[in-house]
């Protein structure tokens, strides 16, 4: 019998579809922008959140987080941001200590903006820099330079962004271990208060689906380690499979600790806890229909403990068996099978916290499946 769930923490996501143009190796949804319809489109977002507060889904929760996320949402005009954050608080009981982070492309931002956005109340921003390779970035079809990208981490800081992720990506075509090195080091050099480092790979219906670049695995898996090794060494904890801080995304953390976010915007998804149920949202990935039709669908999630373990063992110091038990109404013995072979095979390890071994993060994939 299914014990009672524990209400979770409540994240919210905003879908910003638009792009200055689709890179090749990017499969999230977004489409080059073809003129400014941005009014519109926050008009439309902001109704999707109020659609879906008609079912009571907020159930007396404050936001604890916020995740403007894209396409590239710093190619938002600031006046439909500022429609989005009025049209947001109105509605919304913000946490105090909340967590506002905004992705930006260096390509498209200023000090100006910044200055702009961080009035709004964005605290944290998510900078898009993969490589300060201008070699690579152009094979990557970045929109921007090494300068601008340095340019640009340095302009937030200089309005008084202090809460700054940059994404670097890393197994180009060509890439060399000491290129990568050089990357994560200029990273650090920066001194953002997050990194993201994680592989290039070759998704379904990208570009280089079609056109795959030449990867190479051993090379790969040597710039993965030393690329580790040197975050380590600066200071920069790995606290989850592509994240190194000490001071880890309040939002990302929700989501791996199995918390609920609405979502709302084009191909948002969303995960909400009510009536001791979990249901995943998800809207339409075309702006157009999401503008015109605006249908929010949702769907029961039944393979609960497979959906946790998925999000919950990438986080190096896994979970309490506690968190398990609220989060999705299971005890361990509902698990007992499953994780006592990951614990045979040495993938995981049960102490204070479950948890992978060493070898067990390595092979996440093969934990994460035994709960299948």
């Amino acid at each position: 019998m299914q014990k009672t769930i524990t209400l979770p923490p409540l994240s919210l996501y905003i879908h910003y579809p638009w792009c200055v143009k689709k890179c090749p190796y990017c499969d999230f949804n977004s489409h080059q922008q073809q003129g400014n319809n941005d009014a519109i489109y926050i008009q439309a977002v902001l109704a999707d959140l109020e659609n879906q507060l008609q079912d009571n889904l907020l159930q007396g929760r404050t936001i604890q987080s916020i995740f403007i996320g894209g396409g590239t949402p710093s190619l938002c005009t600031i006046e439909a941001m500022k429609m989005l954050f009025l049209g947001l608080r109105k509605t919304l009981d913000f946490a105090q200590d909340i967590e506002i982070t905004l992705e930006a492309n260096p390509g498209t931002t200023d000090k100006n903006k910044f200055a702009e956005l961080r009035k709004l109340g964005i605290n944290r921003l998510s900078i898009g820099v993969q490589s300060f390779n201008n070699k690579h970035l152009k094979n990557l079809g970045r929109i921007h330079s090494s300068q601008q990208a340095v340019e640009a981490i340095n302009q937030a800081k200089a309005v008084g962004f202090d809460n700054i992720n940059i994404d670097l990506m890393f197994g180009f075509e060509g890439q060399s271990v000491a290129e990568c090195l050089a990357d994560v080091q200029q990273a650090i050099d920066l001194q953002p208060a997050h990194i993201s480092f994680y592989q290039l790979t070759i998704e379904p219906n990208t570009f280089f689906a079609k056109h795959p670049p030449k990867l190479e695995a051993e090379t790969n898996w040597e710039m993965h380690n030393q690329g580790q090794k040197l975050l380590a060494k600066s200071n920069f904890p790995q606290y989850e499979v592509s994240a190194f801080s000490k001071r880890p995304a309040k939002h990302n953390l929700n989501y791996w600790q199995f918390g609920d976010y609405l979502g709302i915007g084009a191909g948002a998804h969303g995960k909400i806890t009510i009536d001791n149920k979990i249901m995943r949202s998800m809207q339409s990935k075309s702006p157009k229909d999401f503008i015109e039709n605006n249908q929010n669908k949702t769907q029961l999630v039944d393979k609960i403990g497979f959906e946790f373990m998925l999000n919950a063992l990438r986080l190096k110091a896994g979970f309490a068996p506690d968190l398990f038990t609220s989060r999705t109404g299971l005890t361990l013995a509902d698990i007992q099978k499953p994780l006592q072979k990951g614990i045979d095979l040495g993938l995981l390890e049960r102490k204070k916290n479950i948890k992978t071994t060493a070898k067990g993060f390595d092979f996440l994939n093969d934990c994460q499946v035994l709960f299948l």
